[in-house]
């Protein structure tokens, strides 16, 4: 593999730093080395090889704990890189927190995809104080990392007080709905969010409508993932009632959520007053040709309504009925 080798615990490197801001090129070649050889791990061909640029890519490269540490150490003062990308690299807790100590000094990554690295409770920690500290991340990619509700809380934390990052995307993990209470009452108390992911989780009611009722008090989210959860009818009658308060959000996918037609009534109701939302996904739920009408009758009651693209599950008996109902909208 032409890659770092992983492993278990870090190096015996106390820095890999001259503690002068560096723009990568052949300073920054041999500061990575040396942090290399410092930590015990053969350099990653996939850096030493890359063309000159802001964004350095590193998926699937077998980084391990040791490489990520040999990687922060050469990064702490790089000036040239802009966008990260670790994903798929079995970081683990160790690996996390070395990129997050870097994340601390260096402040020129404004984008970080970490997904698909095992970060468990130790990863979800240090970047939580990362971005407790962290001004220029605006993007965070974090899907695929075993994150379950006790990591819940301390990711929660860093969402109430960031205010830098504007995309973020938690999908792929464990959250179940203990995770939604504490996540619900961080996204109320966010104000920088723009974009969030959580799809492919274990929200159910209870978890469901805390994290609806976040939706209903946040007025800078713009995009919201939910979907492959298991909101139901109850997540979907607090998603109706967030949807009559936020006058911010534009797109929502609550796609494969167990909505059936009760549960597509009450988002109806939400959206027979909401303004601004732009696109609803809404497939692979069983609400029916009812529930199909249901929703495009409360679109064609509200005269400011502004969907302008809705997926609706397909294959419903009274398909073409409600095919005119959507034309007339």
């Amino acid at each position: 593999m032409a890659a770092a080798a992983g492993g278990g615990g870090g190096g015996g490197a106390d820095g890999g730093s001259s503690g002068e801001e560096d723009g990568g090129g052949p300073a920054g070649e041999s500061r990575y080395l040396a942090a290399c050889r410092a930590c015990g791990v053969t350099p990653a061909s996939g850096l030493l090889r890359r063309a000159p640029g802001p964004a350095l890519s590193l998926r699937h490269r077998g980084l391990g704990p040791r490489g990520a540490k040999a990687l922060a150490l050469s990064l702490m003062v790089d000036t040239s890189v802009l966008t990260l990308d670790l994903s798929d690299n079995w970081l683990q807790g160790e690996g996390a927190a070395a990129i997050a100590e870097m994340l601390k000094e260096n402040y020129y990554i404004s984008a970080v995809d970490l997904s698909d690295n095992k970060l468990g409770l130790e990863g979800a920690k240090a970047f939580s104080a990362m971005l407790l500290e962290n001004t220029t991340i605006v993007s965070l990619q974090l899907s695929g990392n075993e994150f379950d509700d006790h990591a819940a809380k301390y990711l929660a934390d860093a969402i109430a007080a960031n205010s830098k990052v504007e995309i973020l995307d938690l999908s792929y993990n464990m959250f179940d709905d203990k995770a939604g209470e504490i996540l619900g009452m961080a996204i109320a108390e966010n104000i920088g969010l723009k974009e969030l992911k959580i799809s492919w989780n274990h929200f159910h009611s209870q978890g469901a409508a805390a994290l609806a009722k976040g939706l209903g008090a946040n007025t800078f989210l713009k995009v919201l993932d939910v979907s492959y959860n298991g909101f139901g009818n109850s997540g979907a009658a607090a998603l109706g009632e967030a949807l009559k308060a936020n006058n911010v959000l534009e797109e929502l996918n609550i796609s494969n959520n167990r909505i059936s037609v009760e549960g597509a009534l009450h988002i109806a109701a939400g959206l027979k007053e909401n303004k601004t939302l732009k696109r609803l996904n809404m497939t692979r739920n069983p609400i029916q040709s009812d529930g199909c009408c249901g929703v495009l009758k409360a679109l064609q009651a509200n005269s400011g309504t502004g969907i302008e693209i809705l997926d609706l599950p397909g294959h419903l008996s009274g398909g073409t009925s409600c095919a005119v109902a959507a034309a007339d909208a």
